[in-house]
Order: C-alpha cells, then structure tokens, then sequence
C-alpha cells in the first residue's frame, strides 16, 4: 500500500514539473545590434556656386557625425533669409555680414551668424574693353540694386579709380554719395544676377563672384580690377537665433571650416572664393 501511494505521489509530482515547463514564457531572441539612432537633419538653402558646392563637400563629413544635410539651391539670394525667417529651411548660406545686417534691420527680424567660411572678392568684368584704361566718358555701368552689394560694388569703383565717395560713407554708399565722377560714368543698380547678360549692354558690370563663376567668368582671369581679398565681407552660415547652439548647425559650422572645405576653395576656385578660417 504504501509503495502504491508513493508511486501515485512521484506521478503528481512529474505532472506538476511538465506542466510547470510547459507554460514558460519562451525568452526572447537576442539582438547584438543595437537599435541605430535616427540621423538628425538639417536642411540648407544656398546659391548655386559656390555655395551649394561648398556644401557638397560638407556632407560627407557631417554624415559621419549623424547629420543628414539636404541642400536646397535658390536662383535668387534675395529670397532667402525670408525662407529663413519664416522657417521653411534649417539655415542658408550665401551672404556676407553687412547684407545680413541690413535685412535684420529692415525686416525686424533677428537671424545670427555661426561661422565665417570664405570671401568672394567683388570683381569689374567686360565684354566691350579690356582694360579700365580704355573706359570712354559716359560709359555704362552695371551694379547691384540691393543697399548693402550696391555700396560695396561703390566700392570698388572707387578703389579701381573711376569714381570718388563721400569720406567714410563704407557700404551704406548709394550713387547719391559719389563725389567726383572724372568719366561721368552712367550707372544703374539692377538685379545682380542679371549683372552678368547685362555685360552684352553695358560697358562694365561690378558682380559678386558666385554669380559671375555661375556665368562662366574667372573672377582671377576675366575681371578687370578685383576687390582686395581681405575684403570685410566674409560669407557666413545663417541660422535663426535659437538654432545657434542646436548640436546638427554647431556640426555643420564645424565641417564648413574642416581642412576638406579649406583644401576644396584653394584648389577648385584659385582666388576666386578665399578661406575665410
């Protein structure tokens, strides 16, 4: 009797192990990879050349360090701190500080600089002369019509020797503040991307450099006379105040000042866009 209860006993306690086994939860599979955490991404309105070209060069670098840049090209600069302002892009990249300075100031907004990358000297080109020597009295002159690349492009003027300003007016300069004028040189702001079809017409057209490399024209080679290349006109990557210290813009200040970029504006422009770091 007792052997019977013992085997009965030894049977119940089996069922309970199986049973016990059988209802637990199988572990889950393990997964050495850990989850990748998403790119962050930032996105880059610019002109064309050299803007967006510079930036072609940063991406790679920021890719490393987890930030997706998109770059997205405007035909005309005047759009685009607007599209910074009202928040369609993460930051541009395309003007120099004076011009920054103007549209803050009458636009009431509030757009900050991070970093300075390079300067595109101003340059004098033709189609009709090839030296200023040979400018004629009443020639035509083509220049910037916006306040701040209208002054320097003034500027300019005045160092090549055709013109002369009021003392100390710097970038604010308009036609109004020309003092002496020896060649009585007719001149007309316009839009300066137009600048470069207008050489067709006019004598000499003062133009910024990116448009003038979008034209197929030497800065080095094609222009006439060249703004200094230590120029105060650096062009800056532009953010809206609160971004300035956001991790993805404080990368992509740091990869548009990288020895890659520096080596880039020295071998592909020669003179052209001069590093600014």
């Amino acid at each position: 009797m007792k052997k019977r209860l013992l085997l009965i006993a030894c049977a119940v306690l089996l069922m309970a192990v199986v049973a016990g086994c059988s209802t637990k939860a199988p572990e889950p599979a393990k997964n050495d990879a850990a989850p990748q955490p998403a790119a962050a991404k930032v996105v880059v309105g610019a002109t064309a050349k050299p803007h967006a070209e510079i930036l072609e060069v940063a991406k790679p670098l920021l890719a490393k360090e987890g930030v997706d840049l998109e770059i997205k090209v405007f035909t005309d600069y005047v759009q685009l701190n607007p599209a910074l302002k009202d928040k369609q892009i993460d930051a541009n990249f395309f003007q120099h500080i004076p011009y920054l300075d103007d549209f803050n100031a009458k636009n009431n907004a509030q757009l900050a600089w991070t970093v300075k990358v390079h300067n595109e000297p101003m340059g004098v080109y033709s189609k009709k002369i090839k030296s200023l020597t040979e400018l004629a009295n009443g020639a035509k002159v083509g220049i910037p019509n916006d306040a701040t690349n209208g002054g320097r492009a003034l500027m300019v003027l005045e160092n090549a020797g055709l013109i002369k300003l009021k003392a100390g007016i710097g970038v604010t300069a308009t036609d109004k503040d020309i003092v002496e004028n020896p060649k009585n040189l007719k001149i007309t702001m316009m839009d300066a991307a137009m600048l470069p079809r207008t050489l067709d017409d006019a004598d000499i057209c003062v133009i910024n450099s990116n448009y003038a490399l979008e034209a197929s024209l030497n800065p080095v080679k094609d222009s006439l006379f060249m703004e200094p290349k230590d120029s105060p006109f650096a062009n800056v990557l532009v953010v809206r105040p609160e971004d300035k210290s956001k991790d993805s813009i404080v990368k992509l200040g740091k990869a548009l000042q990288s020895p890659e970029v520096k080596k880039f504006l020295e071998d592909t422009y020669q003179g052209a866009c001069v590093p600014s770091f």
